[in-house]
């Protein structure tokens, strides 16, 4: 990852931490009206007119350098990924991996390894206790293979 980029996802860290939590207009006052962000319509509305009483709205002001935008913090491009026929056309120098959360650990677990083979970075190992010892037991199966192999 070359300076620039680095240069642009620390400013991007610091852009999020100044940036406030943008509300929905008194969802803080009524359980009815929900936090998520909507637009201000009222005739009177101190957060359309933009007071400064109003409550922050979202505009392009607070949008992240374009470079970067929708990139992971570790500064690689997330891809999801199901089968192995995914990874093709993926570079590992750019791409970081995020594996399906509908894959079952019969499947993730060789998807996983194939993925770490190729020299990809897995962001969401997300495997159970279960399956880490089935992990450790294939790793157990094959470590003796490479002990005789480094005794010869």
């Amino acid at each position: 990852m070359n300076r620039s980029k680095e240069k642009l996802l620390e400013l991007r860290k610091q852009m999020k931490k100044k940036q406030p939590k943008f509300r929905r207009v008194e969802s803080w006052r009524y359980k009815r009206v929900k936090d998520s962000w909507r637009k201000a319509r009222g005739i009177d509305s101190k957060t359309r007119k933009k007071t400064k009483s109003g409550v922050k709205s979202p505009n392009i002001g607070y949008r992240t350098p374009k470079k970067i935008r929708g990139m992971h913090p570790s500064g690689y491009e997330e891809v999801r990924i199901i089968t192995k026929n995914d990874l093709e056309g993926l570079d590992p120098k750019r791409h970081a991996l995020k594996i399906s959360g509908r894959l079952g650990a019969r499947k993730r677990i060789p998807l996983i390894d194939f993925a770490r083979n190729k020299g990809f970075k897995v962001l969401n190992i997300g495997i159970s206790q279960r399956e880490l010892d089935e992990l450790e037991a294939i790793i157990e199966r094959d470590l003796p293979d490479i002990e005789e192999e480094e005794l010869l």
